[in-house]
């Protein structure tokens, strides 16, 4: 139902998952852990869905907050809960507000949950091409100094992502980020006539360690090619389905 990262769960106030698409109710392309409020899934699959990944968490389901997600580099400091209606648009959360579980959806993007376990602030962004390009990350550990966190105590750690091998783009993707930054080429390897493919991962990986976090570490999971344990929107696209299930990881500090 879940995978722990060790860099994260040795620390006994903090706790976090990321949870796979086992162990739900929700059937057919959504089956069946889906946490995708967005989803056209069965809402009372989800909200179930969802209460259950907060009992493990330890929260209620109320305590489980997501946010309106687009691909921004904006992070959202939370001090109380708020209304599954009145979520605010980000991609990104801070707390170090005990009870409360920052819970990032993704399904191929990458979810990265931080910890400053000695200052009880906990963070949780959503790390697409677009976000990551435009400053998420940074954004993120920004807005937990801002609570106290010290980047250099800062434990990030990279989720369940789509893999280099299955995240094929096309040459006007890889000039943005040629024109970002020249270095940048590192990251894509030649495909099949123009087409690149892009290792999301290592992106990700490479922005967190050039802005001083403590420690960083990557899960190595690719979404697009565990079909068993993770939902993929890729895949999904590619199959010409309808719509898709959400992945959710989710981060909390107890005290």
């Amino acid at each position: 139902m879940f995978i722990e990262a060790p860099e994260l769960s040795s620390y006994p106030n903090v706790r976090h998952a990321f949870f796979t698409r086992q162990g739900g109710v929700s059937e057919g392309l959504y089956a069946s852990l889906n946490g995708g409020i967005g989803s056209s899934d069965n809402p009372a699959h989800v909200t179930e869905n969802r209460r259950r990944m907060a009992a493990h968490l330890g929260v209620d389901l109320d305590a489980l907050l997501s946010v309106r997600q687009t691909h921004s580099p904006d992070v959202a400091v939370i001090q109380r809960p708020w209304a599954l209606a009145d979520r605010p648009v980000a991609d990104a959360m801070v707390t170090k507000m005990p009870g409360i579980a920052l819970a990032i959806t993704t399904a191929d993007c990458g979810p990265v949950l931080f910890a400053d376990p000695h200052a009880g602030v906990v963070g949780a962004a959503h790390a697409g091409w677009r976000g990551a390009l435009g400053g998420v990350l940074e954004a993120t550990v920004t807005a937990m100094e801002s609570l106290g966190a010290a980047r250099e105590r800062i434990v990030a750690v990279l989720g369940p992502t789509i893999g280099g091998a299955a995240y094929e783009v096309g040459p006007d993707f890889a000039a943005s980020f040629h024109a970002a930054d020249p270095s940048n080429v590192r990251f894509f390897a030649p495909g099949a006539g123009d087409r690149l493919s892009f290792d999301l991962p290592a992106y990700i990986v490479a922005r967190l360690a050039t802005c001083g976090v403590g420690e960083v570490e990557d899960l190595a999971l690719c979404t697009y090619s565990d079909e068993e344990r993770f939902f993929s929107f890729r895949r999904a696209t590619h199959r010409r389905e309808p719509d898709y299930g959400r992945l959710i990881s989710a981060i909390r500090v107890t005290h």
